[in-house]
């Protein structure tokens, strides 16, 4: 068995703005609520391998892994793996960018599976990412559309 998850959200920012905030990897800590720390450990090209540090779950554990990620800006895709799976057989994950009326759809899609000793099986990991795609999904669109209104209003001369 494996699990599958697809969540989007429309966000009313540019493309561009939705591109560099979502992809700006050192600044994850503050996009995202989930993380605690990137470290990126190398770049070639258009590929970052990177460690992911989470905030300590509910009994204090604090989870840590390393992915790879692939940016595609022309193609407005995103390519990710956890390099070190920890508790999944295999951890894929695909972004996509398009500009739609009132802004930017970003949609996430993730294909895994748990290892057979995980301490939970696929069916509980696809509720427990879709719960959470949303809840970061949320707060990344209202991160990106503050920044907008903050860009626009500070463009705007003063009479």
């Amino acid at each position: 068995m494996s699990g599958h998850t697809e969540n989007e959200i429309t966000i009313a920012a540019p493309l561009d703005l939705v591109w560099d905030m979502t992809n700006d990897l050192e600044n994850w800590p503050q996009l995202f609520s989930e993380y605690a720390a990137v470290e990126v450990m190398a770049r070639e090209g258009q590929k970052t391998t990177f460690r992911l540090t989470m905030h300590p779950d509910e009994n204090g554990k604090v989870w840590s892994w390393v992915s790879e990620r692939t940016t595609d800006r022309q193609g407005l895709t995103v390519r990710a793996r956890r390099v070190e799976p920890g508790p999944f057989q295999h951890m894929d994950i695909r972004w996509e960018y398009s500009e739609v009326p009132g802004g930017t759809r970003m949609h996430w899609r993730q294909d895994f599976a748990m290892r057979p000793d995980a301490p939970v099986d696929d069916a509980w990991m696809t509720d427990n990412i879709n719960r959470n795609s949303r809840v970061q999904m949320q707060l990344i669109r209202d991160k990106i559309e503050q920044r907008d209104r903050e860009r626009r209003s500070a463009s705007v001369p003063a009479n």
